[in-house]
C-alpha cells in the first residue's frame, strides 16, 4: 500500500508525530493532490501554542494555506472548475473545505457560510480517508470539490497563500461593499495584511493606513500600496492611533477597517477608527477571546460590523488573476522569506514565531515544502 509522509500535530500534548499514512482509494469525481507547499499561518501558530478556548482533544494535520499538482484524477474528471483540461502534473488551487451544495445557504450561493461545509482536516487522522490537511505529502479533494488550474506565468512560491490569506481578504473587501475611493485602514501588516493593503490599493482605495508594531513589515506594507503607516512605537497608546487615523481622514475615520491581528483588543480599538455608518471587517478573530464593547461603539455610530470566515469559490480564480495581474506593481512574490522541509517542521514553527517577535526581523512568511 502506497503511503505518504504526513506531519500529525497531537494536540492533547501539543506536539507534531512525523508518520506515514495509506492514500486513499481515489473516487469517481475525486482528486489525489501532491502537495508542494504550505505556509504556516497565523491560526496554525495559535493552535500550536494552545490559544484556542476548547481545543479538540484529537490527532489532525494543520494546514489550511497550501497548494499542490495533481496526482491522481477520479473517473470523470478532466477538468477545473472553468472548463480547462486538468491532467496528472498540473499545478492547481483550491479551497481548503467542501461545502455540501445541499442546504439553505448553498442554494442561495453563500458557500463561505454552509453549516455542513467540511475540512477533513478538522475530522482527525483516526478516520478515512487520512490525507486531510496541508503539511503532508498528500491531500484528497472529494467529489463535489472546486478546483482551479494555475497560470503558467505565476510562480510556485506565489502559490500557497492563495489558498486562505489572499482569497480570504479579497473575499471580506467584496463583502464591505468597497467604493471607488474610499479609505481603507488595515490592522496588521503580516500575511493578510499585507495582501489586504495590495487588494485595497489595486482596488482604488484613496487612503491605504496600515498599523503595525514591526518597522519592516511596515516597509513591506508600503511597497504593496499603503499611502500611510502608523508604527506601535511612534504611536504606543490606542487613542493616539485612533487620533492619527482620525487626522489622516480629515477628522471623519475610515469608510472600511479591516481587522487582521487576531487579538481582540485590536477589534475594541478599530471600531473607534470607523467612520460614522463605515464597516468594520473582522477576519482575525478566530481563536477564542473576548470582547466587552459599549453599545455605542456599534448602534450610535451605526457601524456595519461582518465578520469573515472562508470565502465563496470564485474568489479563488480572482485571486490568481490578480496576483497575476499585478505581479510587476507590487512584491508579493516575496512574502514567503523562509522555507523549511516537512521534517523539520518542529524547527519552522519555533522560527515562524521567533521572527514573529523580532521587531527588527526581515522574515515574512514561513513555509514548509512538502
Amino acid at each position: 500500500m502506497t503511503k505518504g509522509l504526513a506531519a500529525i500535530f497531537n494536540i492533547p500534548v501539543r506536539k507534531f508525530e512525523l508518520e506515514l499514512l495509506p492514500l486513499p482509494e481515489v473516487e469517481d469525481g475525486g482528486i489525489l493532490v501532491k502537495n508542494t507547499s504550505a505556509v504556516i499561518c497565523g491560526s496554525d501558530l495559535h493552535t500550536w501554542r494552545g490559544d484556542d478556548d476548547n481545543p479538540p482533544n484529537k490527532r489532525y494535520i494543520l494546514g489550511h494555506e497550501f497548494t499542490g499538482i495533481v496526482h491522481s484524477l477520479g473517473k470523470k474528471i478532466s477538468k477545473d472548475s472553468y472548463g480547462r483540461s486538468l491532467k496528472e502534473g498540473d499545478r492547481i488551487v483550491f479551497p481548503f473545505f467542501n461545502p455540501c451544495h445541499r442546504c439553505y445557504q448553498c442554494v442561495r450561493g453563500e458557500h463561505h457560510a454552509c453549516p455542513n461545509r467540511s475540512r477533513r482536516s478538522i475530522v482527525g487522522v483516526e478516520k478515512y480517508p487520512y490525507c486531510d490537511g496541508g503539511m503532508a505529502e498528500y491531500y484528497y479533494l472529494p467529489n463535489g470539490h472546486y478546483v482551479f488550474k494555475v497560470p503558467d506565468d505565476l510562480p510556485d512560491i506565489a502559490l500557497p497563500s492563495v489558498n486562505c490569506a489572499l482569497s480570504q481578504v479579497i473575499f471580506g473587501i467584496q463583502r464591505a461593499d468597497f467604493n471607488f475611493g474610499d479609505s481603507v485602514v488595515i490592522q496588521g501588516a503580516g500575511g493578510l495584511g499585507i495582501f489586504a493593503t495590495a487588494v485595497a490599493s489595486n482596488s482604488g482605495a484613496s487612503q491605504v493606513i496600515v498599523i503595525d508594531s514591526q518597522k519592516s513589515r511596515l516597509d513591506f506594507a508600503l511597497k504593496c500600496g499603503a499611502t500611510s503607516v502608523i508604527s506601535f512605537s511612534d504611536y504606543p497608546t490606542q487613542h493616539e492611533r485612533i487620533q492619527r487615523v482620525s487626522e489622516l481622514t480629515g477628522k471623519q475615520g475610515a469608510d472600511i477597517v479591516i481587522e487582521v491581528a487576531g487579538v481582540p483588543s485590536a477589534t475594541e480599538e478599530g471600531l473607534d477608527m470607523v467612520r460614522l455608518n463605515g464597516t468594520y471587517i473582522d477576519i482575525g478573530n478566530i481563536s477564542g477571546g473576548t470582547l466587552n464593547l459599549p453599545a455605542n461603539k456599534i448602534i450610535v455610530k451605526q457601524t456595519k460590523w461582518i465578520g469573515v470566515q472562508h470565502y465563496n469559490p470564485w474568489i479563488i480564480e480572482a485571486a490568481l488573476q490578480f496576483l497575476s495581474r499585478t505581479k510587476n506593481v507590487f512584491p508579493l512574490i516575496d512574502l514567503i522569506s523562509d522555507e523549511f522541509p516537512l521534517e523539520k517542521i518542529d524547527e519552522a514553527f519555533e522560527f515562524a514565531e521567533w521572527q514573529g517577535k523580532q521587531k527588527g526581523s526581515d522574515a515574512k512568511r514561513v513555509a514548509l515544502k512538502c
